[in-house]
């Protein structure tokens, strides 16, 4: 699970970029974490190896990889549906380049409005932003496209 965001899998974020099992039962996971300074990555990366080993794998590697940068689109639908259990408004898909105004009117994710302002692009961790739904009165937390 993402350290951040208990309710995530790594998976469903699109962080385990790639999973090798070798005919000798090495595993290699690959993986991009969401941005290159992020505090969790020794945390993920125990985290995997953790879990592979439970699951009766004894020789694994779990190496990080920076060469494709890691983006919000290949958060899966599950993943989507996480961030919003967790009170976290879900980044919309993009194609081309990303403009800043898609965090002008984020969905909120109490009330499913779109009445909403962005009060700041910087939140508590890199990957958020701040803003208020003027429908349901409530301030929430966006999950950055990038």
């Amino acid at each position: 699970m993402d350290p951040e965001i208990p309710t995530l899998s790594l998976m469903d974020m699109g962080i385990v970029t790639d999973i090798e099992l070798a005919p000798d039962n090495k595993v290699t996971v690959t993986m991009t974490p969401t941005f290159v300074g992020c505090p969790a990555i020794d945390v993920m990366r125990a985290d995997v190896e953790t879990a592979i080993r439970k699951i009766g794998f004894d020789d694994v590697v779990v190496n990080v990889n920076f060469d494709t940068p890691w983006n919000t689109n290949r958060l899966t639908e599950r993943g989507k549906a996480a961030l919003l259990k967790h009170g976290l408004a879900p980044p919309e898909k993009y194609e081309y380049e990303l403009e800043l105004d898609v965090l002008e009117f984020t969905k909120c994710p109490q009330c499913g409005s779109k009445n909403t302002e962005l009060k700041s692009p910087f939140g508590p961790t890199l990957c958020r932003s701040l803003h208020y739904c003027h429908d349901c009165l409530q301030a929430f937390e966006g999950f950055k496209p990038v």
